[in-house]
Order: structure tokens, then C-alpha cells, then sequence
């Protein structure tokens, strides 16, 4: 075997057929005794050392567990974190856990590899770990899954990017904001990006300081994490400001568990168990000054006097491999350290398995994370014990307005009537949740041609008047959002007007109303399509009105360069109603992708979905029409159940009935009640 050292990385060729493979040292000298193989020394070629990254985890003080604490049954602890996810819930249901009975098939983006994701006999590469295992199962009475990786499961990547700590000892926050943004992910499927600032720099704690993944989950519990736009992570010790509106840009946890070390009964199990069925967790280990150096492959400890301890350090478990007896862990040294910011550490290494870990189900997503996600009259909020509830408002006995709501926490899923308030609305609002305090806020047209605006008040659940504004010749459905300008963002209205143009209003930091202007031409109807995209910085505006041909023609508005409206293509025919636009998460594979467009539009008594790819050809695609009796799509949404897309439409007995779409296909769902 011929060896060359090139920072600690060697590059192995052997004498045999098979090129050349990739090594640390401590699995190189492994390879030379199995193998009876003697050094062949050949120049260095590279004597640049190794960085030292930072760590960040003071003491293993409150690390350890009691090894006399009581054994926890995780399976009665799994049992209260029901979930929609459908995937999760078929394991849950192999696994004898209880699930929330679904309304539909579990179907979704790789519905159709669902079965083979990263699933394979069990096997495991050493007697002893495979003997433990066996026995660890059998006590628990659980059949696990071989491997588990949620950076492909199911088909579909549930987990962020890698980040960088450097140059703070700030590890901690890393591994607990990526458990954050996994289950939020994993439980509500919408890609969600935290500020690991936000719960460092929010305790009090400068660049050089540590802490423990316990200290930061109840800071979350207590205060929320919010995205790096409301505060980012800096590394200069700068004053804790965040943004004016941060108590709407938080996710929310209700609380976090100890998940078992091996001490209790089943303890690696159990944690295993956690992985299959929640989610990734966070941990701690030993970092030696070996372990700065690993490229690929499953770690090892290099037991040598050349090898010493460095310190404590937080990282996040995302998957299991029982084939390579190995827990498969994502690193905070950015994706140019390891594999890719990964690393494969052997079970019971560098104590991994000694010190306790920590993991999350029953998060709670921000309006900010989901403001894509909803349009129209239908919103899926944070209310609710699982915080999924529907909400939707309709016209009520004329021009009364009501609020509806679906209980998605119980069997059943029953819809329940709230408030009524207002008595000028001649059309169905178009709703949406702001970051005002997580507060509801629609926008509906007038029966005398203005819009007006209201809003809900979250500690008290009042909705109150907020105005009449805008043209006074409007003629048609609003797309209404809250926009990225100012903290907090604007408010960005665009409906027709009785000269067949677009009116585009909004509203700032002072809650003054200003006209935008009008632009296009001959258009018959506008609608809730209104969304601000990921195009570009701070994010395009995009809308599809209907013109009079009955086409409709897709606007957007360059909001880095001269904030002008372009006509974008024109497609369909034959339509007879505003539409209804979302930009979803198919298509995007990293929180940092774009997603794809997705519309629902009424035309000859059936309901028509087309979509915009937005990955190829920026294309539109009319994919299913669905429904009968159908007047108009009152609202959209891509919903926690698995990114199924949820539709109300307004049938011609002025009756709303709710249809949604999974992986199998558009389904009928019930009547909801009167409009």
C-alpha cells in the first residue's frame, strides 16, 4: 500500500486492482494490520496543518444522565406527538404507536420510491454491535428500520444545509436551531430557516462562550427562534436587537425531551425509535484532535499519544445505519470540512452515546415561514394542539363575514363556525397571517367598490376594523400579503378596477395607505394570486390575472431593479373566475430552492389546477381538472398533511366545499356550510 499525508487526509492506493480510496489515520492503520501490510514512505506533498474548529459545549456537567433516573417509556412519550406527516404515520404504525387517522391515502413528492427510501436488510458490520442491537430490540419489543437518513427519506430531503460556526464556540446553537428547522420540515412541509444568532447572542452569551443544548431549548420554549432576516448570526458580539415584528417570526416549541442514553433499558434503541418516528436530535460528544481531520467513512477514535482531547462539542443526529453500525451526524463546520459537512461516527465513540440527547416534535411555524404556503380565503394557522388548524372566512346572510375554523387536532376534522363581524363585504376576503403578533388580517372588496381591511387580534381572538382604503372604482377579488419591505414588511394589495387595469396598494410601518398605480389592460377578472416569490433579493412580486378573452396572463414585478410590472406568458382558455395562486415546495430540494407555482381556477362548473415549473422552462402546465358545480376557488393552500394542496371552492348553491389533492390524485371532500 502506498500512502501520501496530505493534511491528515491519505490518499490509499493499493497493489491490487480498485484505484484509490479515501482514509483517516486511525482507519489507514486498521487497513495495514488487516491486511499485513508495511509503510511505503513517499514525500510529503503538503505540510499545511489541520484547522482547529470551534467547539463550544463548557462541561459535561449537565450533559450526563443519572444513571439511577428511572427508565422512561418512550413509546407512551412517542404516543402524544401525533403528526400528519403520512409517512411518519406508517411507521408509527408498524412501530404500534398512536397515530391521527388520516382523511386520505399517504401519498406525496416520491410517493412513488416511498417504499425503497434508504431501506434495507438489516445487517451490521461487527458481532457484538449486531448482538446489543438484537437484544435492545427485543426489549423493547420493536422492529427498527436497518437505516434512517432524513437527508433522503421518503424520497424527499428533510433537512437545511450545513452551516459554519466559526469562529465562535457557538455549537450548541447550530445543533438545536437544525432540530428546529428538520421538525418543522418533518411536521409541517414547509423548509424553515432559523437564526442560530437569535438563541445565542438572545442569552446573554458573547462569541467565546458555550452552553448546553437543555439552555437553549428552554430559551425556545420561553421566547421562540426567529429567521436570520429578523436577526443574524454574527460573530462580533454585537448588542441583541432584533426586529420590530420578531414575536411574528418565531417558530415555537411546546416542549423538548430527554431522549434515553444507554444507561436505561433499550436506551440506543429508543433513540433510534426517535429517529424512525419523529425526527433528527441533537447530541454531544468528544472531539479529539483526530476527528478535525475526517474526510469520509465511519469514524473511529485513534487511540495513540499523539491524539489528544480537545473538548465538548454539539451536533445534530440526523439518521442511523445499522449496516455500518454508525450514527449519521450533520456537523456545524460547513460543507467543506468531512463529507460535506457530515460525518459517520461509530456507535459508542468519542461518547457519543454517554452524554444525553435531546429531541423535538410539536413545533410551531411562524405566518413568516409559511407566507407562500396560503391564499384566497383558506389559511393553516398555528392554532390548535398540533397548531395546524384551517381557518377561512366567507360572506355570511349577505354582506356579513364569517369565521370558520377545522379542528385539525381531533378525528374527524370537523368545521366549526366562529365570529361574524363586518357588513359591506361583496366577495369572499382574501385572508392571510401576518407577523403583527401572528394576527390574522384580510382584505375583501366593498359592496360601494373600495376594500377594506380587518384583523384579528390573537390575545383576544376580536376581529377588528381596520379601514377602508384604496380605489374607489374596484371591481374585483384582492390579492392581498404581507410583503418583505420594512420591519415590519409592507402590506401589498393588487385588484381590478373598473377600467379593466390592476391597482396595486399598499400599506407601511405607519399604516398609511398608498396608491401604487394601475397596469395591464383588459382584464376580467383579478383574484387571490398575489404572492411574493424567492426570485431574486428581496423577492419578486407574481400574479395571474383572467383577461376578457377568458386567458389568463401571468404579471411580475421586479422588485431589485426598478420595482416595474412585466407581462409575463399568457395560457388557459375558457375561464370564468379569479384564481386562486400559491408558490408551493414541490421542486424544492434545499430551503434554498424555488418552488413551483400552483393555481386553481374555475371554468365551465369544474375547478382546473395547472402549475408553473420553475425549476425547467418556466413553463405552465395544466396537470387536473376536478370538482363539479363549481363557481369560483375561494382559497388554496399547501397543507402540513404531507404538501397535499387543500382547495375551497364556492359552489352555484353558494355552498363551500373543501377538495384536496395528495399523491394519488385530486379527492371530493365535504360541504363546510353556507357563503
Amino acid at each position: 500500500v502506498a500512502v501520501e499525508a496530505s493534511s491528515r487526509k491519505f490518499a490509499v492506493r493499493s497493489l491490487r486492482p480498485g484505484g484509490m480510496t479515501m482514509a483517516t489515520f486511525g482507519e489507514l492503520r486498521r487497513l495495514l494490520a488487516d491486511n499485513n501490510a508495511t509503510w511505503q514512505a513517499l514525500p510529503l506533498s503538503d505540510r499545511t496543518r489541520i484547522k482547529k474548529h470551534p467547539l463550544g459545549v463548557p462541561s459535561a456537567e449537565r450533559l450526563v444522565l443519572d444513571a439511577k433516573a428511572p427508565a422512561v417509556d418512550l413509546q407512551a412519550v412517542l404516543g402524544t406527538y401525533t403528526t400528519t406527516n403520512p409517512f411518519l404515520n406508517q411507521r408509527r404504525a408498524e412501530h404500534k404507536l398512536p397515530i391521527l387517522e388520516q382523511q386520505r391515502p399517504a401519498h406525496g413528492p416520491g410517493a412513488a420510491t416511498r417504499g425503497s427510501a434508504n431501506v434495507s436488510p438489516a445487517k451490521s458490520s461487527g458481532a457484538a454491535t449486531k448482538a446489543a442491537t438484537k437484544t435492545d430490540a427485543a426489549a423493547a419489543g420493536l422492529t427498527l428500520s436497518a437505516v434512517v437518513d432524513w437527508r433522503n427519506r421518503f424520497g424527499t430531503n428533510w433537512v437545511t444545509q450545513v452551516k459554519d460556526q466559526d469562529p465562535c464556540e457557538s455549537c450548541v446553537a447550530f445543533g438545536t436551531t437544525a432540530v428546529i428547522e428538520s421538525m418543522v420540515r418533518i411536521h409541517h412541509a414547509v423548509w424553515c430557516l432559523r437564526s442560530e444568532g437569535d438563541t445565542h447572542d438572545g442569552l446573554g452569551l458573547k462569541c467565546s462562550d458555550g452552553s448546553w443544548p437543555d439552555t437553549y431549548f428552554d430559551w425556545v420554549k420561553t421566547h421562540g427562534i426567529c429567521d436570520p432576516d429578523c436577526y443574524p448570526y454574527q460573530t462580533n458580539n454585537p448588542p441583541y436587537q432584533p426586529c420590530a415584528d420578531r414575536s411574528g417570526r418565531t417558530v415555537k416549541i411546546d416542549d423538548y425531551q430527554n431522549v434515553p442514553n444507554f444507561w436505561l433499558l433499550g436506551g440506543i434503541t429508543f433513540q433510534k425509535l426517535w429517529i424512525d418516528t419523529v425526527g433528527p436530535i441533537t447530541g454531544c460528544m468528544e472531539v479529539w484532535t483526530d476527528f478535525d481531520g475526517y474526510s469520509s467513512g465511519v469514524y473511529h477514535w485513534l487511540n495513540s499519544p499523539k491524539v489528544t482531547f480537545r473538548g465538548l462539542h454539539c451536533i445534530t443526529i440526523v439518521g442511523y445505519s445499522d449496516v455500518e453500525s454508525c450514527w449519521i451526524v450533520k456537523n456545524s463546520w460547513g460543507s467543506g470540512w468531512g463529507d460535506h459537512g457530515y460525518v459517520k461516527i461509530g456507535y459508542g465513540e468519542v461518547k457519543i452515546d454517554y452524554y444525553a440527547k435531546y429531541g423535538l416534535a410539536h413545533v410551531n411555524p411562524d405566518p413568516w415561514t409559511k407566507r407562500r404556503l396560503h391564499n384566497g380565503n383558506l389559511y393553516e394557522s398555528g392554532n390548535g394542539p398540533l397548531h395546524r388548524n384551517f381557518e377561512m372566512l366567507a360572506t355570511s346572510g349577505g354582506a356579513h363575514v364569517r369565521h370558520w375554523w377545522r379542528d385539525n387536532s381531533v378525528n374527524g376534522f370537523p368545521w366549526q363556525q366562529a365570529s361574524t363581524f363586518a357588513a359591506d363585504a361583496a366577495v369572499c376576503p382574501t385572508l392571510t397571517g401576518t407577523t403583527y403578533n401572528r394576527n390574522f388580517e384580510a382584505v375583501y372588496l366593498t359592496t360601494a367598490s373600495r376594500l377594506h381591511h380587518w384583523w384579528l387580534d390573537q390575545n383576544n381572538g376580536q376581529w377588528n376594523d381596520g379601514g377602508v382604503f384604496g380605489p374607489t372604482d374596484a371591481a374585483g377579488v384582492p390579492g392581498f400579503i404581507q410583503g418583505n419591505y420594512g420591519s415590519p414588511g409592507n402590506f401589498e394589495v393588487v385588484v381590478k378596477t373598473a377600467d379593466s387595469k390592476l391597482n396595486h396598494w399598499w400599506r407601511d410601518g405607519t399604516f398609511a395607505w398608498h396608491d401604487g398605480g394601475r397596469f395591464a389592460s383588459g382584464v376580467l377578472f383579478s383574484g387571490a394570486s398575489l404572492i411574493q416569490s424567492n426570485y431574486g433579493t428581496p423577492g419578486n412580486f407574481e400574479l395571474v390575472c383572467v383577461l376578457n378573452n377568458g386567458q389568463m396572463q401571468h404579471w411580475w414585478r421586479d422588485n431589485s431593479h426598478g420595482m416595474v410590472w412585466n407581462q409575463g406568458p399568457v395560457f388557459g382558455a375558457g375561464i370564468s373566475s379569479p384564481p386562486c395562486m400559491i408558490q408551493g415546495q414541490f421542486g424544492m430540494g434545499t430551503e434554498a430552492g424555488i418552488g413551483n407555482f400552483e393555481l386553481c381556477v374555475a371554468a365551465g362548473g369544474q375547478a382546473q389546477h395547472w402549475w408553473r415549473d420553475n425549476q425547467g422552462g418556466m413553463s405552465w402546465f395544466h396537470s387536473a381538472t376536478f370538482g363539479h358545480d363549481v363557481l369560483a376557488v375561494a382559497g388554496m393552500i399547501e397543507s402540513s398533511y404531507g404538501f397535499n394542496l387543500e382547495v375551497v371552492v364556492l359552489r352555484y348553491d353558494r355552498q363551500l366545499q373543501h377538495y384536496w389533492r395528495d399523491g394519488a390524485g385530486w379527492h371530493e371532500g365535504p360541504v363546510i356550510g353556507p357563503a
